[in-house]
């Protein structure tokens, strides 16, 4: 039996274009309206692009205290690359606005690549992110079409791989398991400029916080449909 006020962490696999607020929104309303209160806290422990899908850690209660240090939890991403093109948000929210040849792309050219990678890196976040500027987030900005200088941030990859390379559609899949903070939009970014073709990100799935693997989650339809079921 759940109780939501002492608090809950629960795992959910995010849907395609609900953003990570949308999906703690949905969970505080009928939450709230379940258990008769007003108000509830309810946070995520780590923030999932719009166009991605997969692990998004909720707290609730008094649990929403644990979120800090369950955002250091390790991460883990499927990613599918277009290279030849980038896109001022490094995925496909906004159109292509430069594409590069790929005739010199290979796959022994992407395996000598890709290892570059591992380890400690300096990252500059995308300009289309929520990183924090003077009290408004990176996106609002970039979606008025200021341009803001990003600091780049220390991060840790631990692992990445070459899952799959179709050389003629130029799309490239790899796993990255990564720290906090990582941007795999970003990650996307330098591994296009590392190959001199550009690339940007045509899909994200994040497949594994913590010990928390998406076979694991529930969809938001699983829990509604069981919080309506427990009396």
């Amino acid at each position: 039996m759940w109780d939501f006020e002492a608090g809950e962490i629960l795992a959910f696999d995010k849907p395609l274009r609900w953003t990570s607020f949308d999906l703690v929104a949905k969970l505080r309303y009928n939450l709230c309206r379940k258990l008769g209160k007003k108000k509830l806290k309810v946070g995520h422990s780590g923030t999932l692009d719009p166009l991605a899908t997969g692990v998004v850690i909720v707290c609730t209660g008094k649990k929403t205290k644990m979120i800090e240090s369950l955002q250091y939890d390790v991460k883990e991403y499927i990613a599918t690359l277009q290279l030849g093109a980038t896109t001022p948000s490094y995925d496909m929210e906004k159109e292509v606005d430069a594409t590069y040849p790929t005739a010199h792309i290979t796959r022994e050219l992407i395996d000598r690549t890709i290892p570059l990678f591992i380890g400690e890196q300096w990252q500059v976040p995308p300009m289309f992110s929520a990183v924090q500027i003077n009290g408004k987030r990176a996106y609002e900005l970039a979606r008025k079409g200021e341009q803001v200088e990003l600091k780049p941030k220390l991060l840790l990859i631990d692992e990445i791989e070459v899952l799959a390379f179709d050389e003629e559609k130029m799309q490239l899949t790899i796993r990255v398991v990564c720290s906090k903070g990582t941007y795999i939009r970003a990650l996307a970014r330098d591994i296009g400029e590392k190959l001199q073709s550009g690339a940007y990100l045509t899909a994200l799935r994040r497949t594994r916080v913590g010990d928390t693997r998406v076979e694991d989650c529930m969809t938001i339809e699983q829990f509604l449909a069981q919080l309506n079921e427990d009396k």
